[in-house]
């Protein structure tokens, strides 16, 4: 399981132009269970996302399709990490 950091490197204006096909890339990605929990950090300078467990390289290849990565706003960090202790209902995540 991994947990992404967004951080805009572009102003907010020049992200703005790309939200409405960002938000687009993540309903799709929601819908397949791919990502877990998406939102914006606060303040607003990125974002965050929880995904499902996948193998690294397919994670990389999903966050290169991203629209803020296809033009050059945002940029990536990943930590990956294995969930141990979960709330009760969620024990899915655990591996």
């Amino acid at each position: 399981m991994f947990v992404v950091t967004v951080t805009y490197t572009a102003p907010l204006e020049d992200v703005d132009e790309w939200r409405p096909a960002h938000g687009e890339w993540l309903k799709g990605l929601i819908a397949r269970r791919l990502f877990l929990v998406v939102g914006r950090q606060v303040p607003l300078v990125g974002g965050i996302y929880l995904t499902a467990d996948m193998p690294a390289e397919e994670l990389a290849q999903i966050l290169a399709t991203d629209p803020y990565a296809l033009n050059s706003v945002a940029t990536h960090s990943v930590v990956e990490f294995t969930p141990l202790l979960v709330a009760d209902g969620l024990e899915s995540l655990k591996s």
